[in-house]
C-alpha cells in the first residue's frame, strides 16, 4: 500500500486530513519537521504532504534539508498564505505541488493521485493510454504497428501535458519548462507547437489538448 507522510502541527486539522487519506493510502503522521525527518529516517514513504507554518522546523526548511538526500519523493505544501512569492520560494526549494488553506480534500485526493501518477511515468520513461505507448527514451509514440518520432520541443510539450492530464499550465509555465527561463519565445511558439500536435494526432482518440482561453492549455486522456 502506498505510504504518505502528513506533517502537521495542528492535531485537528492533521485528523481530518488523515481520514481522507486512509482508505486509499497508509498515512503516518508527524507535528513539524524534525519529527518528519526522524521518521524519514527509518520509514520509506511515497509522498510528503506537508504544512509550511509549524514549530520547531517549518516546512520550507523541512523541504531544503529532505532534498538534501532525496530529489525523487514527490512533496505537497499546504498553506494559508497565498502570495506568490510564498509559491516561488516552495518551488524554488523543489517542492512539486502547493495548495493552499482551507483545504478543499477532494481536491487534495486528485493531487495526491496525481503526483505519484507522475511518479510511476518518471520511473517507467512512458506514459501508456490503452494500446497507445509514449516513450520518453526516444520521443516517440507507438500504437500497434504504426509509430511517429517527434520534434524535441513537440515531444517534450505533449509528454508535460499528458503526465497531468487535466491540470491547465499557463504559457508561461510551459515556455519556462520547456524552452528555459531565459528563453527568446513567447505564446505563439507555444500555440504553434500545440497547433502541431493536434494536426499529427487528430485522429488519435486517446487523448486531446485542450487550449483554456485566457490561461493556458490542458492535456485530457480518453480512458481506454
Amino acid at each position: 500500500m502506498v505510504t504518505v507522510l502528513l506533517i502537521e502541527d495542528d492535531v485537528n486539522a492533521r485528523l481530518v486530513t488523515k481520514l481522507h487519506l486512509r482508505n486509499e493510502y497508509n498515512v503516518l503522521e508527524a507535528s513539524n519537521g524534525i519529527e518528519a525527518l526522524d521518521i524519514l529516517e527509518y520509514s520509506k514513504v511515497n509522498l510528503i504532504i506537508a504544512d509550511v507554518m509549524m514549530p520547531q522546523m517549518d516546512g520550507y526548511e523541512f523541504v531544503k534539508q529532505f532534498r538534501l538526500v532525496d530529489k525523487v519523493t514527490p512533496i505537497l505544501l499546504l498553506t494559508a498564505k497565498n502570495g506568490l512569492q510564498d509559491k516561488k520560494e516552495g518551488f524554488a526549494l523543489e517542492i512539486d505541488d502547493y495548495m493552499t488553506k482551507p483545504v478543499h480534500y477532494e481536491e487534495l485526493l486528485w493531487r495526491v493521485r496525481a503526483l505519484l501518477r507522475r511518479v510511476q511515468i518518471n520511473f517507467e520513461k512512458k506514459i501508456i493510454i490503452g494500446e497507445l505507448e509514449i516513450d520518453e527514451s526516444s520521443n516517440s509514440l507507438r500504437r500497434g504497428k504504426e509509430s511517429v518520432t517527434l520534434p524535441k520541443k513537440e515531444f517534450e510539450l505533449l509528454y508535460m501535458l499528458l503526465s497531468y492530464p487535466n491540470k491547465v499550465f499557463t504559457t508561461s509555465e510551459l515556455l519556462d519548462e520547456i524552452w528555459g527561463y531565459e528563453t527568446d519565445s513567447d505564446e505563439t511558439t507555444v500555440r504553434t507547437h500545440i497547433n502541431r500536435l493536434r494536426k499529427r494526432f487528430d485522429d488519435y482518440s486517446e487523448f486531446k489538448l485542450v487550449t483554456i482561453r485566457g490561461l493556458g492549455y490542458r492535456g485530457e486522456i480518453n480512458k481506454q
